[in-house]
């Protein structure tokens, strides 16, 4: 992959999470089963703009499908600060813990690195607009740094800042005011390849940023300033745990969890008890069991040994001892 298109890492390390890079809806445009475009920069799906022309946008389109899909974006990050707006149509949509059916002018915003889906499992007939900005985060409790072509005033700015960031609402119900925005976009992002859209997007951007901040200020809700502290970046470690053999796999020890998460092991570990209740390496265990758990029930072509080491156990002796004294059974027995 070339230095334009790599993906994007939640931590500039070895321990690190992948930005989305939309398979799914990849293989859905060539198979031409809805009508899509976009401008993109990175490795997003669409027509790649100059390296200098609106450095930050790393996707602005939108797909049109027209009857229900056989694919769905499941649980995924972005890099970035992420709107998507319904113009027409219904489909599932889901922030972590909470999941909401999309309809007709309602708006997502999900902030940078929260996890999402769209689709439960498949899409829905829907025409959806997003636009995908990156602010320089790669952890939670890092500044945000918008890029220069934004020109709102720096107070609208530092306020639509503190609203993103700590916007524990992630769908906004009639933000009608925003579809001219979103379509004027649309019809700027048919213009790629042919010819570059850079004046039309930079306006339409910059409309669509002070529209949501006014829609922000109307809305009134609480903010949760908590989202932004080194101890939400742990909960999402932990979280993505408890969901990814991937991460599971790795040789973990306290420290390497630690710094994964920015953190030094003592802090790292405080925040464990107060999240889990647990050390870190106790939590660790306890999700690789409970994954081994599952796999053995659902691949039952794996060996003891294969689920061990898919879980994370370099040794399938100790993986059995823990597993027995965890669930009162050997591995074997729970297929």
């Amino acid at each position: 992959m070339s230095a334009s298109r790599r993906v994007p890492i939640f931590e500039n390390s070895e321990q690190s999470y992948q930005a989305d890079t939309c398979r799914p809806l990849r293989r859905a445009v060539a198979e031409g089963s809805l009508d899509f475009a976009a401008c993109v920069h990175g490795h997003y799906p669409g027509a790649p703009l100059p390296p200098d022309t609106l450095p930050g946008l790393k996707s602005v389109g939108y797909w049109d499908a027209k009857h229900e899909q056989q694919w769905g974006l499941d649980w995924h990050r972005n890099e970035g600060v992420e709107l998507t707006f319904c113009s027409a149509g219904s489909l599932a949509f889901a922030a972590e813990q909470h999941e909401f059916e999309l309809g007709t002018d309602d708006l997502t915003i999900t902030r940078p690195w929260q996890q999402h889906r769209v689709g439960a499992p498949w899409v829905g007939p829907s025409r959806l607009h997003w636009v995908i900005l990156d602010v320089g985060v790669r952890r939670p409790d890092q500044p945000w740094r918008w890029p220069a072509w934004v020109v709102l005033s720096r107070e609208d700015l530092e306020e639509l800042t503190t609203c993103l960031r700590h916007n524990e609402y992630p769908v906004l119900r009639s933000a009608t005011a925003l579809r001219e925005c979103f379509e004027g976009l649309a019809a700027a992002v048919r213009e790629c390849p042919n010819r570059q859209p850079e004046s039309s997007l930079a306006v339409l951007l910059n409309q669509l940023l002070l529209q949501l901040l006014t829609l922000l200020r109307a809305s009134a809700r609480p903010l949760d300033r908590s989202l932004s502290e080194s101890r939400r970046t742990v909960r999402l470690f932990l979280d993505d745990l408890q969901i990814s053999l991937e991460l599971l796999s790795r040789e973990w020890c306290a420290n390497s969890m630690a710094a994964a998460c920015g953190l030094g092991a003592t802090q790292f570990s405080k925040y464990c008890r107060e999240l889990v209740n647990s050390s870190p390496i106790q939590f660790l265990q306890h999700a690789r069991l409970e994954a081994a758990a599952k796999l053995l029930k659902e691949r039952p072509d794996l060996s003891v040994t294969q689920v061990a080491h898919r879980v994370g156990f370099a040794s399938s002796q100790y993986f059995a001892t823990l597993f027995r004294q965890r669930f009162g059974a050997a591995p074997s027995e729970r297929r």
